[in-house]
């Protein structure tokens, strides 16, 4: 079975694609971006250093201004990266027979609903997995006794969340640090290679 693991280059999602590996998936590892910014390049970095093959999701642009425009309407990022999100996992759904993401019980977004992921899967015939049963403290204590993880200020450069896009977008149209008021600064966590 082929799968997919929305990937940002973080312990989350390379936790998931160690254990949909370890399955004996044929596991690939996917990172969503709009062309604005090459957001990309630090989770090809860690798909590379854990030996797992990266591809890039090209979505439209449209779906990038649709999810900025929610986020300095709302005035927080929430309903923005969901959106983006559910995008994402309906753009892997045809190519893959098991699509999952770093998502944990802790997380407030991107996140599915029960309602949500029953109707993702039912209308793409697919599984949808990620990590909702592990909260914080066992995701850290588990990628720490498997990855070598590299901690720094999230920014533009070392990280490929759906935010960098977004917060590269926000700081052209509305000027350069703007986005912190949506996005305020924040420690990301990433991973540079095995144990």
């Amino acid at each position: 079975m082929k799968a997919c693991v929305l990937y940002s280059g973080g312990k989350d999602s390379s936790l998931m694609a160690t254990i949909l590996k370890r399955l004996n998936l044929e596991v690939e590892l996917v990172t969503v971006n709009f062309g604005v910014y090459r957001s990309w390049v630090p989770a090809l970095e860690s798909a590379k250093a854990l030996g797992f093959p990266h591809s890039i999701l090209r979505l439209d642009r449209s779906i990038l201004d649709e999810a900025v425009e929610m986020i300095i309407d709302d005035g927080f990022p929430n309903n923005g990266i969901n959106f983006v999100h559910r995008q994402a996992l309906e753009a892997t759904a045809g190519e893959y027979d098991i699509v999952a993401d770093g998502t944990r019980r802790d997380d407030r977004t991107p996140k599915l609903t029960r309602d949500e992921i029953r109707s993702f899967e039912d209308r793409n015939s697919v599984e949808y997995i990620n990590l909702t049963g592990f909260g914080y403290k066992t995701i850290n204590r588990l990628a720490s006794q498997l990855f070598i993880l590299k901690r720094e200020k999230s920014d533009i450069h070392n990280n490929s969340d759906y935010e960098i896009e977004i917060r590269y977008l926000i700081d052209k149209i509305r000027g350069m640090g703007e986005s912190l008021r949506f996005f305020p600064e924040h420690y990301q966590t990433r991973v540079i290679g095995w144990k």
